[in-house]
């Protein structure tokens, strides 16, 4: 086979060159890195990671291949949605011949499938070291040498637009109904719910869902920063007003920061792994969390009657809020995991007794 050429070019001018193994395009993005083994699957498909160039430090992906489509649930069971939503995927050595016995296709194959470029090849070790150093930073993939592609900044666009539902969409269930706010949703934090019999109404991230009639509110994940969802925030503010249960997942959390007054910041290179530590106040519980956020919530612009709830025990980041006197609650990690491990799966339970 004729490996193809492509570089990755960063903003600073850093230049990386490797091989192709999925679709061949110049695209643009933001390029951020990823410390999970395993998981590439449910991590391509995040909404998440839309507008992002995924750089994967493990070195050896696409070894157990890519899973087949079957649904739970009207959903995909094996994938966080129907598309991948990453821009592109980076990593040092690619496995053509993959082994599972689950598996239907190669990891290239699905790229190309999805449209998406893929490149092996790359020094990811240095790449990720540059990206802790300086931050995460703007980047290019070109295959060929005229660079005529204008640098895309991912976070000054409506991501979450681009990701969320345009109508409502109910998941019926015989138990309790919440509002679930689509800001780019994982498949597995809908399960989540299902599995315990609640019924969903899934809104579009604009959409007023204090009108619909239900016992609490579920504000999801997403990309971008969370001050680009103002619709969002209102529509929290008003939810909070009315004593409504409101669980912030991710994004979700930082928007429920937000409309509570309290304000955010973009991380130097964001915490995207299944291996993070988070340690729940007034505890000596250390919670080993999955996480993909890019912005965090500044802990001492929190009102009054608002606590930390967690914190990153790697630089002591703000990983979640609680209100001290009403129901309302936030994880900056992912309770749901998939990928990783599920230690914080009770959170959901938590919110399920509260609501009315």
């Amino acid at each position: 086979m004729t490996k193809i050429k492509a570089k990755l070019l960063l903003e600073d001018g850093t230049v990386f060159e490797g091989y192709s193994f999925g679709y061949e395009k110049d695209i643009s993005g933001e390029v951020v890195f990823n410390t999970g083994m395993v998981g590439y699957p449910e991590t391509l498909t995040d909404p998440s990671y839309c507008g992002q160039i995924l750089v994967m430090t493990y070195p050896l992906i696409g070894n157990y291949g890519i899973p087949g489509r079957e649904r739970e649930n009207e959903l995909l069971a094996n994938f966080e949605s129907e598309q991948i939503f990453a821009r592109a995927v980076i990593i040092a050595d690619y496995s053509s011949e993959y082994s599972h016995r689950a598996a239907e296709q190669s990891l290239g194959e699905w790229l190309v499938e999805n449209k998406t470029p893929g490149l092996y090849g790359i020094d990811t070790r240095m790449l990720t070291k540059i990206l802790r150093e300086k931050g995460t930073m703007l980047g290019k993939i070109l295959f060929t040498e005229n660079d005529n592609l204008q640098w895309i900044d991912p976070n000054k666009t409506n991501l979450v637009g681009e990701v969320s539902v345009t109508e409502p969409v109910v998941y019926a269930k015989s138990g309790k109904t919440i509002a679930l706010v689509d800001c780019g949703v994982k498949n597995n934090i809908i399960q989540a719910f299902l599995r315990r019999d609640i019924t969903i109404i899934r809104t579009p991230y604009n959409y007023d869902f204090t009108k619909e009639k239900v016992h609490g509110i579920v504000l999801s994940n997403g990309p971008g920063d969370p001050e680009n969802c103002q619709e969002t925030i209102e529509h929290a503010k008003k939810a909070m007003s009315m004593g409504l249960p409101i669980l912030g997942i991710c994004l979700g959390n930082q928007i429920l920061a937000l409309a509570a007054g309290a304000e955010s910041y973009k991380l130097k290179y964001g915490h995207r792994s299944h291996n993070q530590p988070v340690n729940e106040a007034g505890t000596k519980r250390c919670y080993i969390t999955s996480q993909n956020h890019g912005y965090a919530i500044t802990t001492s612009s929190l009102k009054e009657d608002w606590r930390e709830w967690f914190t990153n025990d790697n630089d002591g980041t703000n990983e979640g809020i609680i209100h001290m006197h009403k129901p309302f609650f936030g994880a900056q990690f992912h309770p749901e995991a998939s990928p990783g491990p599920d230690d914080t799966e009770f959170i959901f339970g938590m919110f399920i007794r509260a609501l009315k």
